[in-house]
């Protein structure tokens, strides 16, 4: 029990008399700078200090990078599997034109389909490279995760309209208009 740590390196075999004396000397210099208040060499202390502060926030920095990727990786898993469990397998002959980042897509839908589209009961969402009928509200929890994915949504703009006062709404637009 009164055997020393460094005692116990000697006999193990893990430090030598030579590394004994260097410990002792270093520890012997710390404990006289704390003494007579001198702390060394201060500037290479505040450049190691800088250094491991700007690792720390390099460090910080990366892991809210892949914190966000390992995120956005999640949240596009959630709309797959959201589109896969809820698209509308059934096509027609009727074309359903629509635009998505400036060109105009076409979709061949039953009639069915076609007007629950334009009433809102149904919503084209973006699957990877294809283009996906949905309900409306899975239309809606794909938007809370990614609005980008939602590609035509009537029902949202249903709502907004009968809260104000449309302009155009004494002009009857056809049901047949195809564009």
């Amino acid at each position: 029990m009164g055997n020393t740590l460094q005692d116990q390196l000697f006999k193990a075999g893990l430090a030598n008399k030579k590394q004994a004396v260097k410990a002792r000397k270093a520890k012997n210099t710390k404990e006289k700078q704390l003494r007579t208040g001198q702390t060394g060499n201060d500037e290479t202390d505040e450049l190691v200090k800088k250094a491991i502060e700007e690792q720390l926030a390099k460090d910080r920095h990366l892991n809210a990078l892949k914190t966000e990727a390992a995120n956005q990786k999640a949240i596009q898993a959630q709309i797959k599997q959201l589109i896969s469990l809820n698209r509308i397998e059934e096509r027609g002959e009727i074309e359903f034109r629509f635009d998505h980042e400036g060109t105009v897509k076409t979709l061949h839908l039953t009639a069915e389909h076609r007007q629950a589209i334009i009433s809102g009961n149904l919503a084209i969402v973006k699957d990877s490279e294809t283009y996906q009928l949905v309900p409306w509200k899975a239309a809606e929890k794909i938007a809370e995760r990614d609005e980008t994915a939602v590609i035509v949504s009537n029902h949202s703009a249903k709502l907004s309209q009968d809260d104000k006062a449309d302009e155009y709404a004494e002009f009857v637009i056809p049901d047949d208009l195809m564009w």
